[in-house]
């Protein structure tokens, strides 16, 4: 069921007298509205969200009857660096307000994170300081573009005949999967969509279009007349005193190869009576910027966007690939989850990866959230040595995990689940 970031108001402490269960089939509308009211919007009837809901995976916490929070688990994969795994999407997370501050979120996510079957989990965090409680690490960053196309200055090009076309949701739902697919062989951090959650996010119902457009889908074809990269966006007509002024708004743009990627971007930046570009879902490391004479033009705001937490040292770090040789023992405490505190050795070379419970010395000390937060391969484990929190034993081993963890592109999620 796809909600939005996880969020929920603050809480702590005493325990009350409340259950914790999973959901059942006929509870999808007791258990979204504990969601909305907790992130203060309405929800209406959707049969597409009621299909994905996966009552098994949900979790929620009941007082007298009364539902008093929600989490969920979304059963999809994550790209992670050369490969892609099994990940617990987390979303929904909700406590109602007059629940505050009893346990109650405390006792949905550590019953969630111990249970869930995935080696990691992931999500999106409205309110980033609470995630860190629960050993989740900031693992990837966002970039949001506003773009000012009467300064940005597109690089000229001819746009072939034949290169670019429209498709209707339909269609998409049939020739875009293999795009995105393709973009988690690439990028850590890209999410699959089975075709039901395609249905899902290409559905575009007046209500929720913001006072834009209808969804407008434009995909690049290469030499063979098949679709290698695809921008999904809508517009908006505004008039100043000028004249047209008309925003340009970007959904989703997956462009694995480079002429589709140049293409796309060409024929967005240059829309007619178009005044500026938004698009929320860009990697730190952009390639935007080298397509443009004048970056400054792009007005760029980054923050965090996907939270890794892993559930399981030794199944995730086997799961992912390494950049350089490594045989490094690691000790690490996991205040949440008893099976993960202690020392593994993780040993790689190519493809053959192993990481297995040691008795041997430790090279570096480190939490499970550290561990998250490299996960990824976006954030240096340097980093957190500058502030303590990883404690290097071994001289030059932090040198080479760091190298080891880090990967050539930048993690990047497409969209918040």
């Amino acid at each position: 069921m796809v909600i939005g970031y996880v969020g929920v108001a603050c809480e702590d402490a005493s325990v009350s007298d409340f259950e914790v269960r999973a959901a059942e089939a006929g509870e999808f509308d007791a258990v979204r509205a504990v969601f909305s009211a907790a992130m203060m919007f309405e929800v209406e009837p959707n049969d597409l969200a009621q299909q994905l809901f996966e009552p098994e995976r949900t979790l929620v916490a009941v007082d007298g009857g009364e539902f008093i929070g929600t989490t969920l688990a979304l059963t999809r994969t994550l790209s992670v660096p050369g490969a892609v795994v099994p990940a617990a999407h987390v979303t929904g997370v909700g406590v109602r307000a007059t629940h505050r501050r009893r346990g109650v979120l405390s006792q949905l996510m550590g019953r969630q994170l111990r249970e869930v079957p995935e080696a990691i989990a992931v999500l999106w965090a409205s309110e980033p300081a609470i995630y860190g409680r629960f050993g989740y690490g900031a693992a990837a960053w966002g970039t949001a573009y506003e773009v000012d196309l009467h300064r940005v200055g597109p690089p000229a090009g001819p746009i072939r005949p034949g290169e670019l076309g429209e498709l209707t949701a339909d269609d998409a739902v049939k020739e875009l999967p293999p795009i995105l697919d393709r973009l988690q062989q690439v990028r850590p951090g890209v999410s699959d969509r089975s075709e039901l959650r395609w249905r899902k996010h290409l559905e575009d119902k007046p209500d929720n279009r913001g006072g834009r457009t209808a969804l407008r889908i434009v995909v690049h074809r290469d030499e063979t007349g098949s679709v290698d990269g695809y921008a999904i966006w809508r517009g908006k007509m505004v008039w100043n005193p000028t004249g047209p002024a008309y925003e340009v708004h970007v959904e989703e743009l997956v462009a694995p190869e480079p002429t589709a990627y140049r293409v796309l971007w060409q024929h967005l930046l240059t829309m007619d009576l178009s005044a500026t570009l938004g698009y929320g879902y860009g990697a730190v490391d952009e390639p935007l910027l080298q397509l443009v004479q004048t970056p400054t033009a792009l007005d760029r705001r980054v923050s965090e966007s996907l939270w890794i937490r892993i559930t399981d040292v030794r199944r995730a770090l086997q799961g992912r690939r390494y950049t350089v040789p490594i045989d490094v023992v690691l000790d690490v405490t996991d205040d949440l989850i008893e099976s993960n505190t202690g020392r593994f050795r993780l040993t790689a070379s190519g493809s053959s990866v192993s990481c297995e419970r040691t008795d041997d010395p430790a090279d570096l000390t480190l939490s499970i959230t550290e561990l998250g937060a490299i996960y990824l391969g976006g954030r240096p484990l340097a980093e957190f040595a500058t502030t303590g929190r990883v404690t290097e034993h071994t001289p030059g081993t932090l040198t080479q995990t760091t190298a080891a963890f880090h990967w050539p592109l930048a993690p990047v999620s497409v969209e918040v689940f």
